[in-house]
C-alpha cells in the first residue's frame, strides 16, 4: 500500500459514528490520548491496530489506508451494475456486484469505466444454438491482449480469461439481455449491449 492511516481520517471517521477519543480508546484497549496522538499526525496505529481500528469504524482496512470510503449503492443487487477491477501489475481480475476498495500486488485498484467499443475493438456476438459466440478481431501478443471476455445480465456473471497467443473469442449461455465486456490490457474496458 502507498499509504498509511492518517489522522484526519480517523477523525472524520471516529465522529461520523459520533464517538468520543475515550470511547474508541477503549473499545482498542489504549489511551484517549494515544487516539489524540493519531488525529493529530503526532503517531500512528500500530500495524496490529489496523484491522480491530477499522471494524470500530466501520469500514475494511483497505478503506482506512486509503483514506477513502465506499458505498456500495447495488442494493437492488442487479449485476448489471456490476464492477470490474484488474490488477496492472499481475493482471488479476477482481469482479464485485458494486464498488469497493479492493487491492493487489500492493496497489489500490479503481473501478473499471467500460466505453462504447472502438473500430481496434470492436465485439462481435453472433447467436449460435442457445449461446453468445463473442469475438474480438484484436491482436493477441504478449504485450496487447484481451484479457478477458464477460457477458453480464441482471442475474449472472459469466468471465471468460483469455491469454497472449490464443483467440479472443468466448461461448456465453444465453440468459437474457445483458451487457458484453472486452478488457484490452492497453486501452481498458469496452463494452456492448445485447
Amino acid at each position: 500500500m502507498n499509504h498509511y492511516v492518517t489522522g484526519s481520517t480517523v477523525r472524520e471517521l471516529r465522529e461520523k459514528k459520533k464517538l468520543t477519543q475515550k470511547q474508541l480508546a477503549e473499545t482498542l484497549c489504549v489511551s484517549d490520548k494515544t487516539v489524540s496522538k493519531w488525529e493529530t499526525g503526532r503517531g500512528l496505529p500500530d500495524i496490529s491496530l489496523l484491522e480491530p481500528l477499522a471494524s470500530e469504524l466501520g469500514i475494511s482496512v483497505a478503506e482506512l489506508l486509503s483514506g477513502e470510503c465506499f458505498i456500495n449503492a447495488n442494493r437492488s443487487a442487479n449485476l448489471l451494475r456490476s464492477k470490474f477491477y484488474v490488477c496492472p501489475i499481475c493482471g488479476n481480475v477482481i469482479w464485485a456486484a458494486g464498488e469497493g476498495a479492493y487491492s493487489c500486488c500492493g496497489v489500490s485498484l479503481p473501478p473499471l469505466e467500460a466505453e462504447e467499443p472502438d473500430k481496434a475493438h470492436e465485439i462481435r456476438a453472433e447467436r449460435v444454438e442457445n449461446e453468445w459466440y463473442t469475438t474480438v478481431d484484436h491482436t493477441m501478443s504478449k504485450s496487447h491482449f484481451i484479457s478477458f471476455l464477460a457477458f453480464v445480465t441482471d442475474n449472472r456473471v459469466q468471465i471468460a480469461r483469455l491469454y497472449p497467443e490464443q483467440s479472443a473469442e468466448a461461448r456465453f449461455s444465453m440468459c437474457g439481455q445483458g451487457r458484453l465486456y472486452a478488457y484490452c490490457n492497453r486501452h481498458g474496458l469496452f463494452s456492448l449491449r445485447v
